[in-house]
């Protein structure tokens, strides 16, 4: 949209971008057009949020960071603020879905993929409870035939988590879960391995209530709670019992029902009898506390431009 970029990356995930601004300036890319600024939210990222030069701020990320972004603007020059914030997204198996197996494998992937730290992850699993248990156990086969280990390796399927406090963070769930009554089935546990790193064994935990904590934060990991529910009603109350509205999953051969469910759940992004589909010519956001604005397609560039009216009478 011909503006310049100023792209502050994680503290912990730095080397990538880095490595992107040399590409972009060995394929002759003006210098001043794409510019990465490493540093720490509370100091690099302050600073960028109060500057009166900055125009418009994107940010992928916390809800806490999210506010702080929304003050700064206030405090500043009233920069357009743009938020990708975080999920627990609902994925909702009914009875009368048509392969329970097919449903079972996408759904591991939809929450283990990436180890987890995926923004739409399904990390809340709702299945109607005359199919719970069948389906549970087709689950817990999917998580434990991944292989966790190197992502450089083509073998493994699930890497690490970002870092040693995220894996700790992690890990504190299963804690509060088996506190709340939770059931860990499968996972809960860090695995060690040869090369270090924090990696967790995915993990599924059964017998999770809405007023949980695993119910209603998100871990940004690869940790799926489980609720199983009576009635279409009964899902569809629990799939908007959390602040989040990102993305949420259905599976159903009622095509009626996938409608009902598609206007009735608060969430950006809807897939029905898969999960996790993404294109680049369809919006990405969510509502509530999901944050606000779109990633991709053409409704992505709006917060880029600035509208001007003109009129001349000759």
């Amino acid at each position: 949209m011909g503006n310049s970029v100023v792209l502050k990356p994680a503290e912990t995930a730095s080397l990538t971008l880095l490595r992107l601004a040399e590409i972009c300036v060995e394929c002759g890319l003006p210098d001043g057009v794409f510019n990465v600024v490493t540093g720490s939210g509370a100091e690099t990222g302050a600073a960028l949020a109060m500057s009166m030069g900055v125009d418009v701020l994107t940010f992928t990320g916390s809800g806490g960071t999210g506010r702080k972004l929304l003050e700064a603007s206030a405090r500043s020059n009233l920069k357009r603020c743009y938020l990708e914030l975080g999920g627990k997204s609902p994925n909702i198996v009914f009875a009368d879905t048509p392969d329970l197996k097919k449903a079972a494998k996408v759904s591991a992937r939809g929450i283990f993929r990436n180890s987890g730290q995926v923004c739409v992850a399904g990390a809340r699993l709702l299945v109607e409870a005359s199919v719970h248990d069948e389906f549970v156990a087709l689950l817990k086969c999917e998580a434990e035939a991944l292989t966790v280990g190197d992502p450089l390796d083509l073998g493994s399927q699930i890497g690490a988590v970002n870092s040693e406090d995220q894996l700790r963070r992690n890990l504190s769930f299963m804690d509060m879960a088996r506190a709340e009554g939770g059931q860990v089935i499968t996972g809960g546990a860090r695995i060690l391995q040869e090369t270090g790193g924090s990696y967790t064994a995915p993990t599924i935990v059964t017998h999770v209530a809405r007023d949980h904590a695993l119910f209603q934060r998100e871990v940004f990991g690869p940790v799926l709670s489980v609720t199983k529910f009576e009635s279409e009603a009964e899902a569809l109350s629990l799939a908007n019992a959390t602040d989040f509205g990102l993305a949420a999953g259905v599976w159903t051969a009622d095509l009626s029902r996938a409608h009902r469910m598609f206007a009735g759940i608060r969430a950006g992004v809807l897939p029905v009898n898969t999960y996790g589909g993404a294109d680049n010519t369809v919006p990405l956001g969510g509502v509530g506390q999901s944050g606000n604005g779109h990633d991709k397609s053409l409704h992505a560039l709006d917060k880029y431009v600035d509208l001007k009216t003109a009129w001349i009478q000759l």
